[in-house]
């Protein structure tokens, strides 16, 4: 598994949302991802029973609401001084088919280290490649 430089302001970013931001059952879980552009997209994961999304999914949601269309590295914290938390298994296959080239931060306090996203999902299902062409 290769490597890649950890984007410290990134993890303290999402760490300064779990800490400021998440409260309660409702969230307990904040995201930040670095744009293309340079900028720092922050997100916190909606609980609900129902199954409501996680960080990651939200994060999705805010950058392009921010016109943040291509991203580049994200991050989970968790709230109560978790630390880093790597994506859930849905968070994964969502965050490859938005951006298969995406690098992820993933790893405990001791040891925090960056990766692709493609390496979180080996052998993994591209929906992309299973769609057909229309025309």
């Amino acid at each position: 598994m290769q490597t890649h430089p950890v984007d410290h302001e990134l993890v303290q970013a999402a760490a300064h949302v779990a800490r400021t931001r998440c409260r309660g059952d409702n969230h307990t879980m904040a995201a930040a991802a670095r744009a293309r552009d340079g900028r720092i997209i922050t997100a916190v994961n909606a609980y609900h029973f129902t199954g409501g999304p996680c960080a990651e999914l939200v994060l999705i949601g805010a950058a392009a609401a921010q016109g943040a269309y291509e991203l580049e590295t994200v991050v989970a914290v968790g709230d109560r001084d978790r630390g880093v938390v790597p994506p859930c298994g849905r968070c994964r296959q969502v965050l490859l088919d938005y951006f298969p080239a995406l690098k992820v931060i993933v790893g405990n306090d001791d040891h925090i280290r960056t990766v692709l996203i493609t390496e979180l999902l080996p052998e993994t299902y591209v929906w992309a490649d299973h769609q057909l062409d229309a025309g």
